[in-house]
């Protein structure tokens, strides 16, 4: 790339960093971009970029790999019914020393080393994420839905400068620590922030028509279509909660919401700040699903 190239890079990036500025965005970590050190790196220079130049990045992760290693090495085989971890009492005090003592610590330590001033926190910190137990046919143990939201400490942290790192572990009304799905943590944060963008990293490029037909790539759904290919089947199993973040997402205000492919480097620097964007928007039923990331 020549120096010509790169300053049309920043060119292109300009309006969409006077647009965005002041905004917050919030990103769901996970995939093999929590996994492959060259993608963690890249996600962490995004994020710490986005902070410097005016944005108000906000990180949740999840941690389920880690938590079921954690389990086996313990001698303890993790269960899964419909998708979703049975957690008992053990299982959950396993999960909370990952992904908050472990995941959440390791990932403050890496923006820090970029220059970023990342706080590691959880839903029980201030009350932020208020949970309630996950209602299904089966008892699943602790494993929670978010209730209550309470931006507070968020918006202080921001205020402040610092990139908060969330680990989606809630609190329930007597205390008790709850598991919950990090998408669907992302999503309800982002819509008690007003965040003005979710972006769900995962490990495909975005939501396929026909899977086994790369051509057939959304590059923006509407909810009522998103809800449509779930009935049908064609969106999987692992996929449904972050379509269901951004459905949440979006109903609470939110203005864009985002899935996206973490395997690719800088994927958030390309969503954010390119005329076309990369992966698939999902938006309200009214837009007809024909924006683009340079309205």
């Amino acid at each position: 790339m020549t120096s010509v190239d790169k300053a049309g890079v920043l060119i292109e990036a300009l309006p969409f960093i006077r647009r965005f500025y002041g905004s917050t965005i919030v990103v769901k970590y996970g995939g093999n971009a929590m996994i492959n050190q060259e993608l963690k790196e890249a996600v962490c220079q995004d994020l710490v970029l986005l902070k410097f130049i005016g944005l108000n990045p906000i990180v949740v992760h999840g941690g389920g790999p880690e938590v079921s290693n954690m389990m086996k090495r313990l001698g303890k085989e993790p269960q899964f019914i419909d998708g979703l971890r049975v957690t008992d009492s053990e299982t959950m005090e396993i999960a909370q020393m990952v992904l908050i003592g472990k995941v959440n610590t390791d990932l403050v330590t890496l923006f820090n080393g970029y220059g970023g001033k990342a706080v590691g926190i959880n839903g029980k910190d201030a009350n932020l994420i208020k949970a309630k137990k996950h209602e299904s046919d089966v008892d699943l143990g602790f494993v929670g839905d978010v209730e209550l939201v309470n931006p507070e400490l968020l918006h202080t942290l921001n205020r402040e400068g610092y990139i908060p790192i969330v680990s989606s572990v809630g609190v329930g009304e007597d205390g008790a620590s709850y598991n919950i799905n990090a998408d669907l943590v992302a999503g309800m944060l982002a819509g008690a922030l007003n965040a003005e963008k979710l972006i769900l990293l995962t490990d495909v490029e975005g939501i396929y028509e026909d899977f086994s037909d790369p051509t057939s790539l959304f590059s923006s759904l509407t909810i009522a279509k998103a809800k449509e290919l779930i009935a049908q089947g064609k969106i999987g199993q692992g996929m449904i909660p972050k379509v269901e973040a951004c459905i949440s997402a979006l109903k609470k205000g939110v203005g864009r919401t985002h899935i996206i492919d973490g395997r690719k480097l800088h994927s958030i620097l390309l969503e954010i700040f390119t005329n076309k964007g990369i992966g698939t928007m999902v938006v309200m039923d009214e837009n007809k699903g024909e924006e683009t990331n340079d309205e």
